[in-house]
């Protein structure tokens, strides 16, 4: 599991760095200054949450006994980064207003993660 952690927080660290590049540069011309915006929070938080993925999975390798809520604080980032960033880069780069709607269920996701961390923190061995 702890393999698997590392690996998507790579994955999500290093695409969040060519998203952040591609709205920066190629973008930038595309999009409005709102819809610009917008696709960079989908970018920062995909970092964040992919930060927050590579702690839980360095935990995971650590830890004498694993909370069970460790595991369950990986998956919440890994799906809330799929729906938040996701919903947040589509939206901008489309303009389809209800993709909106779908953010806030990535952005639950992540704070269900948090908060699944820190029971897990408060379980550690």
């Amino acid at each position: 599991m702890a393999q698997i952690f590392l690996a998507i927080a790579a994955m999500f660290g290093g695409l969040s760095v060519a998203a952040g590049a591609f709205g920066s540069h190629a973008l930038r011309a595309q999009l409005s200054d709102r819809a610009l915006e917008i696709f960079e929070t989908g970018a920062r938080y995909q970092m964040y949450h992919a930060l927050a993925l590579l702690a839980v999975g360095i935990l995971l390798t650590r830890a004498e006994s694993v909370p069970p809520t460790l595991p369950f604080a990986g998956f919440a980032f890994i799906i809330g980064t799929v729906i938040f960033s996701g919903s947040l880069y589509a939206l901008s780069i489309s303009n389809i207003k209800w993709l909106g709607a779908i953010t806030p269920f990535g952005g639950a996701f992540f704070i269900a993660g948090w908060a699944c961390l820190a029971i897990a923190a408060l379980q550690y061995k």
